[in-house]
């Protein structure tokens, strides 16, 4: 089993900038696919970008292509989410999951692939 603990979300405006980490504990990081989800207040939780073990291969959803950036250091147990020019309509709670997926280039992008969550940090940009 991984624990994973998400931070780095705030209240940010329009255009900025923010950058979110997880961190995961309990197992060996490497083996874990990884990805970014968002759940706006009303909306169902949509995938936003994911990361092969290695990070060698990355999706995004078109909504963030361009403007986020997901990546991760196996060294630190930790994945990151660089996301930049942002838009009111990012805000949500920003959510980190894992699947157990070692060696793998597989990269998850529905919400039934990922077996472990983060709880959540919170994004909101202003108008």
């Amino acid at each position: 089993q991984v624990q994973l603990v998400e931070s780095g979300g705030g209240l940010v405006q329009a255009g900025g900038s923010l950058r979110l980490s997880c961190a995961a504990s309990g197992r060996t990081f490497s083996n874990y696919a990884m990805g970014w989800f968002r759940q706006a207040p009303g909306k169902e939780r949509e995938f936003v970008t994911g990361i092969n073990w290695s990070g060698t291969s990355t999706v995004y959803a078109d909504s963030v292509k361009g403007r986020f950036t997901i990546s991760r250091d196996n060294a630190k147990n930790t994945m990151y989410l660089q996301m930049n020019s942002l838009k009111p309509e990012d805000t949500a709670t920003y959510y980190c999951a894992a699947d157990y997926k070692p060696g793998a280039r597989i990269i998850l992008t529905t919400l039934r692939s990922y077996t472990y969550w983060g709880r959540g940090t919170q994004v909101t940009v202003s108008s």
